[in-house]
């Protein structure tokens, strides 16, 4: 049986088959027009020399009001301890800062550096869940003690920052950010990973639900949940709920489930959430009276 390949747009507006460049670099002019292609590069490192700014507090957060940066605003306010924030203007290229660049190899916000660190020296993490886990486990809060309960949060977590995250971010890019002309990209791209990320919530939904029970035996159904582990809130929570809350947002338009609409809207109605938000959102903590915008 003879393979028959689906006629698709050539970039130079020939149908046909897709036949992969000799080169992948050949491609990137066609991410043109997207609303970060300015700094999009296929290069780490540093790109100028600029220190970063510090504070008076052990833990400096460097940050923006996007979904990943939320996570660890919300588990700082949710901790109740004393840190310096600091706004990353990653439209600006602030990111790729020498100084940031040194605190994140990555050029991805959050970073936190902790000047009481192990052994009270300084330490640097990257990565927003691995700073939440950091900062749970320094504080021995939001974690589960018990060992079963902590292996399903830290599975939960683990969820989040692979999939979850990712996923409804590359939703959130092909719907909001790529470039205008490129109609069947934005398509694909809307329709791929716009069904992973209702996949993805009919996870969060059905576990919610009470449905499992991680016991490993035939999926059963128990009473519902109002967290993600152990009747508890946790990192878990913290971690999930930011890119939830997106899907309701302008751009997303998730209708959901009202169940999970309903947990969501609980979380999000935590004053120390409500904070968390707003942290680095133009300045670094806007309910202050001097904080100033730096955006």
């Amino acid at each position: 049986t003879k393979l028959v390949l689906p006629a698709i747009a050539m970039a130079d507006g020939r149908k046909g088959p897709w036949v992969p460049p000799q080169r992948i670099e050949d491609l990137y002019e066609r991410t043109s027009g997207n609303q970060f292609a300015s700094i999009n590069r296929p290069t780490a490192g540093a790109r100028y020399e600029a220190k970063l700014e510090g504070g008076t507090e052990p833990l400096q957060l460097y940050s923006l009001a996007t979904p990943n940066g939320w996570k660890v605003g919300i588990l700082l306010e949710e901790l109740e301890v004393a840190y310096d924030a600091h706004v990353v203007n990653i439209g600006a290229g602030e990111q790729f800062s020498s100084g940031f660049v040194g605190a994140n190899p990555n050029s991805k916000i959050p970073a936190l550096i902790d000047h009481d660190g192990p052994k009270s020296n300084s330490i640097a993490i990257m990565e927003s869940g691995a700073i939440m886990l950091y900062l749970a486990e320094k504080y021995q809060r939001f974690i589960p003690h018990d060992a079963r309960e902590r292996c399903e949060c830290l599975q939960w977590l683990f969820w989040q920052v692979g999939g979850q995250g990712p996923m409804t971010g590359n939703f959130g890019h092909f719907k909001v950010y790529a470039p205008d002309h490129e109609v069947e990209a934005r398509d694909y791209g809307v329709a791929r990973y716009g069904m992973e990320v209702q996949r993805l919530c009919s996870v969060l939904e059905l576990h919610l639900s009470g449905l499992g029970d991680f016991s490993g035996a035939a999926v059963a159904q128990g009473p519902p949940r109002e967290f993600l582990v152990g009747g508890s809130y946790s990192i878990a929570d913290m971690a999930c709920f930011p890119w939830v809350y997106m899907l309701y947002g302008k751009g997303y338009n998730r209708p959901g489930q009202p169940d999970a609409k309903a947990r969501k809207d609980r979380i999000a109605a935590r004053p120390a959430v409500q904070r968390g938000i707003r942290v680095c959102a133009g300045s670094p903590k806007p309910w202050l009276k001097d904080s100033k915008s730096k955006l």
